[in-house]
């Protein structure tokens, strides 16, 4: 089998046409991705700066007339699974539960817009984006999902309006209250580059980020711990920047100002504080690291990298012992900088490697973990690729 046919676009369409015994009227895929910084900003309308993976969702779609949305999934052992058809007029919150709930939840909130997607849908979905890994899989099923659906009812929207209702899906339908971050990378990355966004305002850069054309690499270490948006401790800490922000009488912790953060900690209580420093100073090293790459100087914004990381692990509180391990190890070992990427509580992290230093750090991880008896994580070369789009 040619690579060409490996793809999941391929898989996708094979599988929809196994199943089916049709071709899909077209398929439609959108990628995980890495955030290099700015993390738990974008639900406090900060700047985040991510780029999209190579590695991709996609969805084999073609429409139906009774108004059904039947989904199929194809696993990484080449089975298939099948969520229970359901009527996309009858979607509604939390009446659908495991993975089935990500693509009926992007159904019900297009729906909800007042969109044209109610005739029903056959869906059959193929990826290799690593699940749990705090990259960005769910995310990446649904944008996937939303432009596949969009597609087949001939609606033209911005990125921007599907990013949020994508959102809308995950925080409304699903449960998880996550930021917009994921679904704007996912949706509106370009190869090369990472993307500054203004969650706020909704402005975007292109920002250059070609690591190898500086002897660079982002090295992406899945430390294969349990990641998940859909608990109490990413709502916990949401909440409490919400909270935060109203004793400081402002919208939002973005509108606190650097130069501000000693004189608002002070009005806050003890248990807020880490919070509001973290999303204050994360913002300002956003804003630091975009003015280093417009300037060309890729290879400065590793200590911008590690002191994410600190600040993750000390003031929010959502490192753990395996990214803590992840990071140690591979700066010890040659990485200019590194951090966890993601929500947290598990996941993957990120270093900033020069080339010639690439065999010693993942050699530094993996012996690392082997020492603390952890499960052997996942090593990758993360390059800036293209956001969601269709395939065929």
């Amino acid at each position: 089998m040619t690579q060409a046919t490996t793809t999941p676009a391929a898989k996708a369409a094979e599988t929809f046409h196994r199943l089916h015994g049709r071709a899909p009227h077209g398929v439609w895929s959108a990628p995980g991705r890495v955030n290099l910084i700015g993390e738990h900003t974008d639900y406090n309308d900060g700047y985040v700066l991510p780029f999209a993976l190579p590695h991709r969702t996609a969805v084999a779609a073609s429409p139906r007339a009774d108004g059904v949305l039947a989904v199929s999934t194809l696993g990484d052992d080449g089975g298939v699974q099948h969520a229970a058809p359901v009527a996309v007029a009858d979607l509604a919150p939390r009446t659908i539960r495991g993975w089935a709930a990500y693509p009926g939840g992007v159904a019900w909130a297009l729906r909800e817009q007042g969109l044209p997607v109610t005739a029903g849908a056959d869906l059959v979905i193929a990826g290799d984006v690593p699940a749990g890994a705090g990259l960005s899989s769910s995310h990446a099923l649904e944008c996937a999902v939303a432009l596949a659906l969009l597609g087949l009812a001939d609606v033209t929207a911005e990125r921007p309006d599907i990013a949020r209702w994508v959102q809308r899906s995950e925080n409304d339908f699903v449960g998880a209250p996550t930021g917009v971050l994921d679904q704007t990378a996912s949706l509106s990355c370009i190869e090369a580059h990472a993307l500054f966004y203004d969650v706020r305002s909704g402005k975007s850069e292109q920002v250059a980020f070609d690591a190898a054309a500086s002897g660079l690499e982002v090295l992406v270490i899945d430390t294969r711990a349990s990641h998940s948006h859909v608990d109490g401790g990413y709502g916990a800490r949401r909440a409490g920047c919400e909270r935060a922000a109203g004793i400081l009488g402002v919208p939002a912790l973005r509108d606190v100002d650097i130069t501000e953060l000693d004189e608002a900690l002070v009005r806050l209580p003890e248990e807020l504080r880490p919070l509001v420093r973290h999303v204050v100073t994360e913002n300002d090293r956003v804003l630091r690291t975009v003015d280093l790459l417009r300037a060309g100087r890729l290879a400065e914004i590793g200590p911008l990298l590690s002191a994410s990381h600190v600040s993750l692990d000390e003031d929010y509180r959502v490192s753990c012992l395996e990214l803590d391990v992840a990071v140690e190890a591979s700066r010890a070992a040659g990485a200019l900088g590194a951090r966890m990427t993601g929500g947290g509580f598990g996941g993957s992290a990120i270093a900033l490697v020069p080339v010639e230093r690439h065999n010693a750090v993942e050699r530094a991880v993996l012996v690392a973990f082997a020492a603390r008896s952890l499960v052997r994580p996942r090593l990758f070369t993360a390059v800036p690729s293209a956001g969601a789009g269709q395939d065929r």
